[in-house]
């Protein structure tokens, strides 16, 4: 594995920036290394056109992606499945093995097998078109620095894992006890002898009910009634698949997979049913200093509320392009956003799973790819990298002036 940089080297110049090296990052880049673009640190060869260039910008300290931060008792065998990365077969593993440990050697090797120079830990702060609007400037910091990047498209695949989503309860501030979400989840031995309100009707939140009520008095509480399958066959996929689609290409926010699918009855689930983990409850009114207010109005003590509430995309850094419509989610044709061909969103909307996101990776890829040919068919002259380089320019200076 190779250590990350401590003084990140990103170009000021580059045709496609790809922000994000998880799933559909790594996808994305693959994609671009196929079809014959380099990462723009790497120096030309031979003599003929230069060929595009690419550099992927991470905030993570190393490979991995959200799959970092996983909870340790997360197993290979109870994640939900992962598809290989593009061109790269996952190593055999034993099915016990923590999901924290070998899917963050896998991003690694796959990185370096692929040569995909991946610059990190950036944190893209802000992407914005370039004066003359031919092109975007992405303002990125690191470790006390901070710079940009003249870019012709960025691929954005930044996920959600960052921006967990909290609902707001009456008297939520008044709580003498402690409140966590699953992205700051670590074991349940942490919630050991503790009576906690387990909060949130999707696969993180039953597979953690189940594992919290081995140490702890547990309440399941969910705003609907969860709807049980027995399996989930490829035509359900498609479907499911279907609906997300069909609402981000109208401009809304994407569903939660579970409010598509539904929760599928895994052989643990089935014993923590027969335990009676499973008996959800209508959500709490509101919250009170030493529990919650349940819907009949009697007060329930507990320790602990545990919001297994999902997350948002982490678009925020996008703000300044004004993707988002009316209805709260950015309109998309497919990756690209509706309108906006310099800008593809992959790991968003119906792409949020490993197999969607590696499709999605190689979509982008060859859209990006046929805009920036026929581009360079109306514009011929000056060559791309003077073009991109004379953009930069004038966006500082025109940022300068502000």
């Amino acid at each position: 594995m190779t250590a990350p940089p401590t003084a990140p080297d990103v170009p000021e110049v580059t045709d496609v920036v790809v922000i994000g090296a998880g799933q559909a990052g790594l996808s994305a880049a693959y994609h671009l290394r196929r079809r014959g673009a380099v990462p723009a640190a790497a120096p030309p060869s031979g003599t003929g056109e230069a060929p595009r260039t690419f550099v992927v910008l991470d905030a993570e300290d190393g490979p991995g992606g959200a799959w970092r931060h996983r909870w340790r008792s997360l197993r290979m065998a109870t994640v939900n499945g992962i598809y290989d990365l593009p061109g790269l077969e996952q190593p055999g593993v034993d099915p016990e093995a923590a999901s924290v440990d070998v899917l963050p050697a896998y991003f690694a090797d796959y990185e370096d097998e692929l040569g995909l120079a991946v610059v990190r830990p950036v944190r893209v702060r802000r992407v914005e078109r370039t004066a003359d609007g031919t092109g975007l400037l992405v303002r990125w910091e690191a470790g006390g620095r901070s710079g940009t990047v003249a870019a012709r498209a960025i691929v954005n695949a930044t996920g959600t894992w960052t921006k967990p989503f909290w609902p707001y309860y009456p008297g939520q501030e008044s709580f003498r006890g402690r409140q966590l979400h699953t992205a700051d989840y670590v074991r349940a031995e942490d919630l050991a002898g503790a009576r906690v309100a387990v909060v949130g009707g999707g696969i993180s939140g039953v597979q953690l009910l189940d594992e919290i009520s081995h140490v702890a008095r547990t309440f399941w509480f969910t705003r609907r009634e969860p709807v049980w399958r027995e399996d989930f066959g490829p035509d359900d996929g498609s479907r499911a698949v279907a609906m997300v689609d069909e609402r981000v290409r109208e401009g809304l926010p994407p569903q939660s997979v579970v409010s598509v699918t539904g929760l599928i009855r895994t052989p643990s689930l089935h014993a923590a049913a027969e335990r009676g983990v499973l008996e959800r409850r209508p959500m709490f009114t509101r919250i009170v200093p030493d529990g919650v207010v349940t819907v009949d109005g009697d007060v329930l003590p507990v320790d602990v509320i545990f919001w297994n509430t999902g997350f948002r995309a982490a678009l925020d850094h996008l703000r300044p392009l004004h993707l988002r419509e009316p209805g709260g989610g950015v309109r998309m044709d497919a990756t690209q956003v509706a309108g906006e061909p310099r800008v593809h969103l992959v790991g968003y909307g119906p792409s949020a799973s490993t197999v969607g996101a590696n499709r999605a990776g190689r979509e982008a890829v060859a859209r990006i790819l046929r805009f920036l040919a026929a581009e360079d068919e109306r514009l011929p002259a000056p060559s791309r990298g003077a073009r991109a380089a004379d953009g930069h320019r004038r966006s500082v200076e025109d940022l300068t002036a502000r």
